[in-house]
């Protein structure tokens, strides 16, 4: 009895302070429900929440009276997010008692607290989202304008916390301290890969390595520790898709041809000078790179494969600073690249230069093999030859500068340009005649060699104005560029018979001049508007004058003698008109951009005549629209996930020279020729983007084009004869993943995949040419960062055997490597790399559809290289400041070196 008393009162004693003592709330940043509603009220969606939890809403009646016609799709989602849904647009904020949730009416504030988001060009970041809060909770949300401007309404004094983020951004925290002033003013936030420290304020961020926007990728190149030390080059090597071959080529997403600008200019050269250029540039220089495979219609129309457009940095502060590098390349030859980057800013004066110097000696062996065939398809006559291409060329490239900020709001520009390049080729060749019964009946001998040059000279006067805070802006670019060219080649050919005895000896020589000359106006307009909408607008033309002579001779007992057959001058002029008119506008979770572009092109072309050849002329004048389109839909609520969807039409003419209907001898049984009937080529292009922050990025595509353009190879007797021609239609369809991951913090890995599925189909010197593929791509890139300035580098890339126009090129790719040692108090590094260590790279293939006749191809590059460089920055480092486009960029694109 005793027991049952004592155990009544402790039980009783027990249940009275379970009684006493509150439970743990549950929180509603954690606890999940499932909320949907179709046209119905607030107070409803309270209910919802209730009748799956303990919480209980308490709100004033009045305070929500009018919020009806609420619509929310069924899912789960924390208590917090679904609140952030309902309140979306509303002056009601929420916050967590316990097991009460507390609906309340923003109180209307004294204070207020502006700002102005950018990136590290100081562009405004609109859409960027701005949490204020006190106390651990959120008092106001914003989002910034087109301007990258915001307003916070404070409601007391104290410190307050602002969150601030962007897609492809890492957040920033910013503490305010509000006292006395009831208003603040910040500086620009700039969401940077550093610390920015600002009057009361500490921001501290850093920007992802890729950016998915709407119409481009960004590659933004200080936020991957390994770049530091690099060239422009290798960290263009780097980005998704982008591949170079041995002499510097540049493909993007598997086409070639792709439009490489700087700072939104042309960079007047391609192959090894560009890649001369690029190496001349330290990755401290550069800011980001823009990688897009559908520009909008700002840019030229030109161009199927695309642009990559790599901006620089400019500095901002006071004094002199600048770059040197080094590096020498031990491949089958030896080669240098020099290079000196110089900044000094003044006051209003900012003065900039680039001087480099590279010593480019390569070795190539070509073998060729070509059948030929009866009707009945038994052999006629074979032909095998090898060739030993050894060019060799010096290139002096320089760049200087000028900014004059009249205001802060008004920039004058000035930049001279030139590039000189002399260089030689010896190109010997063994050439191997068989009969129908593959037995030898003749060897012919070609010792060929050609000296020449190289060379460019530009202007560029540029002006840039800011109306507003918002971004309203004007620009406008005049360019003028003249290249010059001079070769002149020796043909040595010797016959000899199976047993070896001399039959025939000749000799040709050629002198080949070309002049071009380029004059641009180009101007920009933009203005944004109120709502996060921008218009911007342009106008642009072109002149180009282009003069090109091929002057050939017999030499006959040491004499020359004109060969009327070769030799003729060809005379082109093009004009070009262009307006653009682009749109873009944001709603919510929706993103929508469009333009339009019209180019009018009027074309003359003149062969001169001469004794054999006839005088011949032709015009050209057509007009033509390039519609570009872009929507973009966030999938949640933070931007995480968005699908995008794009087209855009895109044309692409004529090299110049590709004109031309001169002949060029390579060796007496190879020849070139131009195609003054040539037609431009029109492509359109589809993609849908699936893109999960800036991790993960999967596309479909889908490519239409009307008279492709592609080299083709037709046929005079045993010579073959190679030229572009119009060859009909293409299509692409396919695919790519683009992996972006920090596997740990001293391992990054970036990885591109694609599937394609070519087709091509149209006449083909008579033929009826229907030839197909489905070939598949890789470029990895692994990057490793380790104590004490150490990093190394893994990377390489593959692709398979696949189609194009009349070819089939076998599959090719290479592995490369590289270590690096941070040195002088980190200002300084060297580089020991090598560039495809297992010498897999090759240019195999075959033609078809040649009537009676096949023919393969092999190239060896001997590319296995391995480079040790050097590279110093010195005074202090580069803010960057965005330079204006020229206006040139899509001629100087146009231009064969």
């Amino acid at each position: 009895m005793r027991v049952s008393v004592l155990f009544s009162i402790f039980l009783l004693c027990f249940l009275q302070v379970i009684w006493a003592t509150p439970s743990n709330a549950q929180s509603m940043v954690i606890q999940k429900v499932v909320v949907g509603l179709k046209n119905e009220s607030l107070p409803r969606a309270f209910r919802l929440i209730e009748q799956q939890t303990s919480f209980r809403f308490f709100y004033r009646s009045s305070d929500i009276k009018g919020i009806n016609n609420l619509t929310l799709t069924a899912k789960s989602r924390t208590i917090e997010e679904t609140l952030q849904e309902l309140l979306k647009g509303t002056l009601l904020t929420f916050r967590q008692l316990d097991n009460s949730i507390l609906i309340e009416k923003l109180i209307q504030s004294n204070y207020q607290i502006r700002g102005r988001i950018v990136d590290g060009n100081h562009n405004p970041i609109s859409m960027a989202g701005i949490k204020l809060i006190f106390d651990n909770r959120i008092i106001e949300r914003a989002t910034s304008d087109i301007g990258g401007s915001f307003l916070l309404q404070p409601t007391r004094k104290g410190n307050w916390l602002i969150i601030i983020s962007a897609p492809g951004m890492d957040s920033l925290s910013i503490s305010v301290m509000l006292a006395e002033k009831s208003s603040i003013e910040l500086e620009d936030i700039v969401l940077g890969a550093h610390i920015n420290k600002l009057n009361d304020v500490i921001i501290v961020g850093k920007r992802a390595y890729i950016e998915q926007k709407i119409d481009r990728t960004v590659i933004n190149v200080g936020s991957l520790i390994s770049n530091d030390g690099a060239n422009a080059l290798e960290v263009l090597e780097k980005s998704p898709g982008v591949v170079l071959d041995a002499s510097g080529n540049i493909s993007f997403k598997g086409k070639a041809g792709v439009l490489v600008l700087i700072d939104g200019k042309q960079t007047y050269l391609s192959g090894t000078n560009l890649a001369g250029y690029l190496k001349s540039l330290p990755s401290s220089a550069l800011d980001q790179i823009e990688l897009m495979d559908n520009p909008p219609a700002k840019y030229d129309a030109g161009g199927n494969s695309g642009v990559i457009n790599i901006k620089t940095k400019k500095s901002k502060i006071q004094g002199f600073n600048g770059a040197l590098s080094g590096s020498f390349t031990q491949a089958h030859y030896g080669q240098t690249n020099e290079s000196v980057n110089l900044n000094y800013r003044k006051n209003k004066v900012n003065l900039f230069s680039n001087l480099s110097y590279s010593l480019n000696h390569t070795f190539r062996k070509l073998d060729l093999g070509r059948n030929y065939f009866n009707a009945d398809g038994s052999l006629k006559s074979a032909f095998e030859q090898t060739q030993y291409i050894q060019p060799y060329s010096n290139a002096f490239n320089g760049k200087i500068g000028l900014d004059y900020y009249l205001s802060p709001t008004t920039t004058w520009g000035f930049v001279l340009t030139g590039l000189f390049s002399p260089g030689k080729t010896k190109n010997p060749s063994i050439n191997n005649l068989f009969n129908g019964d593959n037995q030898l009946i003749n060897i012919v001998t070609a010792d060929n060699t050609s000296k020449g040059s190289f060379n460019n000279k530009g202007i560029n006067v540029n002006y840039s104005h800011q109306f507003d805070s918002l971004g309203s802006g004007l620009t406008f670019d005049i360019d003028y560029i003249n290249y010059g060219s001079k070769n002149e080649q020796s043909f040595l050919n010797r016959t000899y018979a199976s047993d070896q005895a001399l039959t025939n000896s000749s000799k040709i020589i050629s002198d080949l001049p070309t002049d071009i000359d380029i004059l641009s106006f180009k101007t920009d307009y933009t203005h944004p508007f109120k709502k996060n909408a921008k218009i911007d607008a342009g106008l642009k033309s072109s002149y180009v004058n282009t003069d090109n002579a091929a002057n050939y001779y017999n030499v006959i007992d040491g004499t020359g003698i004109p060969d009327y057959n070769l030799s003729n001058r060809f005379l082109y002029q093009e004009n070009i008109n262009a307006a653009y008119v682009n749109f873009s506008k944001s709603y919510r979770r929706l993103v929508f951009q469009t333009g339009m572009r019209l180019e009018n092109t009027n074309a003359k072309g003149h062969q001169l005549g001469n004794s054999k050849q006839a005088d011949s002329s032709f015009t050209r004048h057509y007009t033509n629209l390039f519609p570009t389109a872009y929507l973009s839909y966030k999938l949640d609520s933070t931007g995480t996930t968005t699908l995008v969807l794009s087209y855009g039409k895109r044309i692409g003419r004529p090299f110049y020279q590709d004109l031309n209907p001169f002949i060029t001898i390579s060796d007496p049984f190879t020849y070139s020729s131009g195609n003054p009937y040539l037609q431009p080529q029109f492509s359109n292009n589809y993609k849908l983007t699936y893109n999960y922050k800036s991790i993960f990025s999967g596309s479909i595509y889908y490519y239409y084009i009307n008279d492709l353009q592609n080299e083709v190879i037709r046929q005079q007797g045993n010579i073959f004869i190679d030229g572009t021609g119009n060859i009909g239609k293409a299509n692409y369809i396919g695919a790519s993943l683009n992996v972006n991951v920090e596997i740990r913090k001293w391992w990054f890995l970036s990885t591109y995949a694609q599937v394609f599925k070519n087709r091509f189909r149209g006449d083909l010197f008579g033929n009826y040419l229907d030839q197909s593929s489905t070939f598949g791509e890789i470029n990895m890139t692994n990057q490793f960062t380790f104590l004490n300035g150490w990093s190394a580098e893994l990377s390489g890339w593959y692709i398979t055997k696949r189609a194009g126009g009349q070819f089939i090129n076998f599959a090719t790719g290479q592995l490369n490597a590289g270590v690096q040692k941070k040195i002088l108090n980190n200002k300084g590094a060297i580089k020991l790399n090598v560039r495809d260590i297992l010498n897999t790279y090759t240019a195999d293939g075959l033609t078809n559809f040649l009537p009676n006749a096949n023919s393969t191809f092999r190239n060896r590059f001997y590319q296995r290289s391995f480079t040790l460089g050097f590279n110093y920055n010195f005074g202090g480092s580069a803010n960057s400041r965005k330079r204006t486009a020229g206006a040139a960029e899509i001629e100087k694109a146009r231009i064969k070196m």
